[in-house]
């Protein structure tokens, strides 16, 4: 037996780890650990409930506020425990947080090899996103399998110098879970009509912070103003940074609802009942594609291209005029709104999570 530590510290990563953790479950040779962080608490909790996942080691290291710095000194010396005393023989992470980054570190002094779910994402700019471009060049640098999501990821792990034999090209996982939950009856749990058109929100990115998002909250306002007949849906992260501006701007609209932040399911149930989806997400931009949504994208670069070049999801950054002009060109043409509802898909097939248990079995057995 093979003992696997998968790991997990914010609700995207529970969401594209889920099908691989299930996936290794039922594999004889490998003896599965969960290790959440819980850099999201909350968050975290809901999805693995949805899944049906149970931790079996839990850091619980959220505070309310936590600075980069303390949050990384924090996760490098518990995880120093955490290896110690479980000694995997790997470790799965996903994606690119501050959590990803410390284990593929804390892996690397302990000489374990680390297998990267969601490998060679890359803006080549390290300031956007921050600091997730960061933290995946780290753990890039660090990884011993390279688990990429498409083809153009590939490519630009080969560009690093990582060697073509520890790249897979899998699809990302988070089509996996998608396809799993979309096919189930789901409910929003918030009041909307479905008569009527669908604005769906999310906005939460770090960069974002300070005057791009009062920006971006002012072009909501006037959108919703100008558009009384169209529902706005936006579930707020609760960081204070989001939080109070969105509240500030939004809360008084008589066709916006802000809510608590949705979990798992409810947000599908959400993106499957949306007319346009706007984000600054990155699982967003792979899964609404999937489900034949258009998507506008708060940010100036993606380091998921894919979709942008198949001209269903579209970059408009947090910028007041651009918003409020690709919204309502949605909103009015039916042509170009036709365009980009096309259900186009770069991300998968549903079998990512097989593709990686397959190379980590011929490894290992």
């Amino acid at each position: 037996m093979k003992k696997i530590l998968c790991v997990i510290g914010t609700r995207p990563e529970a969401i594209k780890m889920a099908p691989v953790i299930l996936a290794l479950q039922n594999q004889s040779w490998a003896k599965v650990r969960v290790l959440a962080t819980a850099q999201h608490r909350q968050m975290l909790d809901q999805v693995n409930n949805f899944f049906g996942i149970e931790p079996d080691i839990d850091l619980d290291i959220m505070r309310q506020n936590q600075a980069l710095t303390t949050l990384t000194a924090r996760l490098l010396l518990d995880l120093d425990d955490v290896l110690e005393a479980e000694k995997p023989d790997a470790v799965l992470v996903q994606g690119d947080t501050t959590t990803v980054m410390t284990v593929a570190l804390a892996c690397f002094y302990h000489r374990i090899p680390i297998g990267h779910v969601e490998a060679g994402l890359r803006t080549w700019d390290m300031q956007n996103p921050f600091p997730e471009e960061a933290n995946r060049v780290i753990a890039g640098k660090l990884a011993r399998w390279h688990f990429a999501p498409t083809e153009k990821a590939r490519q630009n792990l080969l560009k690093e110098g990582v060697p073509d034999k520890e790249i897979v090209v899998t699809g990302n996982t988070v089509i996996d879970a998608l396809l799993m939950t979309a096919a189930k009856k789901l409910n929003i749990g918030v009041d909307v009509d479905p008569d009527k058109r669908l604005v769906l929100i999310t906005s939460h990115r770090r960069e974002n912070f300070g005057e791009p998002f009062c920006n971006i909250c002012r072009a909501l306002r006037t959108l919703s103003e100008n558009n009384p007949t169209v529902q706005f849906l936006y579930p707020v992260h609760p960081n204070p940074n989001v939080k109070d501006v969105a509240y500030e701007f939004l809360s008084e609209l008589p066709n916006f609802i802000l809510c608590a932040p949705l979990d798992y399911a409810p947000f599908i149930a959400a993106m499957k009942q949306a007319y346009i989806i706007i984000t600054d997400s990155g699982g967003v931009q792979e899964e609404a594609p999937a489900l034949g949504k258009p998507v506008l994208v708060l940010r100036d670069e993606t380091e998921r291209p894919e979709a942008v070049d198949q001209g269903v999801v579209k970059l408009i950054g947090p910028h007041y005029k651009k918003i409020v002009e690709e919204v309502q060109r949605l909103l009015d043409d039916e042509t170009a709104y036709r365009a980009m509802a096309r259900g186009v898909s770069p991300y998968g097939d549903g079998q990512a999570a097989e593709r990686i248990v397959k190379t980590l079995r011929e490894y290992f057995v």
